[in-house]
């Protein structure tokens, strides 16, 4: 089916509303808005109701949105959770377990999958590192879910996908053939400092201004506006310059937060508007485009793939990052099978489609189906996993006291 504006906007409109609706519905059961939103993309797309070109620019420009607003987002509540007391396990998971979980994905790749080089091979490793709270809300917004766990995987998750994309571009660039690798490579080194220069620079000058603009300071209702606005500018002066943008937005997002501690606050809930709207449209399109892909290799090793995937990379890593950290078992198993694929792994997958990259075909369909089987299978775990984590805290008879909320997950729906 071709889609005009009008059609478009159908569509768009029924989805938001539908999610938005049964809100309340699925809050406390095992369904979740981003598993409603990729399943109706999968399936109005197997009965030929829609339809999307994965290279397609508008496709690739609206995951490149979300994407912007998720790391500014992230950025911003990065300081506000910097300033809790737990931040040992998050260092691990993110300086230990995260570069063991690409490796170990990377090798699963090359096992499985051994068309791929070995710079493809970590180059879908790399897509698929980052995590993404907005999956599992019902985790890290269940106040009985103990602090310290909600603390680590809200900001492993804001800070796991700036650091990822780097290591994404790098395996990207080495992954292409021709060219001179070390000089492109030296290229992204540059645009990544003059990024995150430009994130620095036009963030604290927001923060510093935010109180002095003309007028007595900018009101309640545009603060919000006024801070997304400053990412978004962030975003395009690095990307139509030498920088990269979205490392810009991302280290922005944190330097506003840093010169401006109330702009957090006042941006909480603009930004999950608006990242609710990009995201469940990301989730519908990316389910859609599932069907029209299709795959055309193995499906037991693509099965074998995702499985060693959500249940052995990530899981491995963590408990052996975490050995002799004093957490808690249960915490240990908890936050090693909630790190869900997301809007990140979505934008770092298309990169690689629309690349140079010999097998991008093939590592955009084995990332893609991770994405979306990680998408259902953590969305339906969620509250599941809340519910066992508080059974077990109960049985140890030694529930937490509050030690400081992190807050809500930017952009959830």
């Amino acid at each position: 089916m071709e889609f005009g504006f009008g059609e478009a906007l159908l569509t768009a409109g029924a989805l938001l509303a539908t999610a938005a609706a049964l809100s309340g519905v699925m809050r406390g059961t095992v369904l979740s808005i981003s598993v409603l939103s990729v399943g109706a993309g999968l399936g109005l797309a197997a009965t030929d109701v829609v339809s999307f070109d994965p290279e397609s620019e508008t496709v690739v420009e609206l995951i490149e949105l979300a994407l912007i607003v998720t790391l500014f987002s992230d950025g911003l509540f990065v300081e506000r959770e910097l300033l809790f007391l737990h931040w040992g396990p998050t260092v691990r998971a993110l300086t230990v377990a995260m570069p063991m979980t690409l490796v170990l994905l990377s090798l699963t790749a090359k096992l499985l999958f051994p068309e791929l080089e070995w710079a493809e091979a970590f180059l879908l490793g790399a897509v698929l590192t980052p995590t993404d709270p907005v999956v599992t809300s019902a985790v890290v917004t269940a106040q009985k879910v103990p602090a310290k766990i909600r603390h680590t995987l809200n900001l492993e998750s804001g800070l796991n996908d700036g650091l990822a994309l780097p290591f994404v571009l790098f395996f990207l660039i080495f992954a292409q053939p021709g060219g001179d690798a070390g000089q492109e490579a030296m290229e992204l080194l540059g645009e990544a400092a003059v990024g995150a220069a430009i994130g620095i620079g036009l963030g604290m000058l927001a923060g510093r201004l935010f109180k002095r603009a003309p007028g007595g300071g900018i009101e309640v209702k545009y603060e919000g506006i006024f801070a997304l606005g400053v990412g978004l500018l962030a975003f395009g002066l690095a990307d139509s310059t030498f920088g990269n943008g979205l490392i810009a937005a991302f280290v922005c997002g944190i330097a506003l937060g840093v010169a401006e501690h109330e702009i957090p606050e006042d941006f909480v809930d603009f930004s999950e508007n608006v990242s609710s709207i990009l995201q469940v449209l990301t989730f519908f399109v990316f389910g859609a485009i599932i069907v029209g892909i299709g795959f055309g290799g193995s499906v037991p090793i693509l099965v074998g793939f995702i499985v060693l995937a959500l249940l052995v990379a990530r899981p491995a890593a963590i408990s052996l990052s975490f050995l002799r950290s004093g957490v808690r078992s249960e915490h240990t198993a908890f936050i090693a099978w909630f790190g869900p694929k997301g809007v990140a792994s979505m934008l770092f997958a298309l990169f690689v489609l629309n690349s140079a990259v010999p097998e991008r075909e093939l590592i955009f369909d084995v990332a893609a189906f991770t994405i979306v089987a990680s998408i259902v299978a953590h969305g339906l775990t969620d509250t599941v996993g809340a519910r066992w984590i508080e059974r077990r805290m109960r049985a140890r008879g030694a529930a937490e006291e509050p030690e400081g909320e992190p807050g809500p997950v930017p952009g959830a729906p």
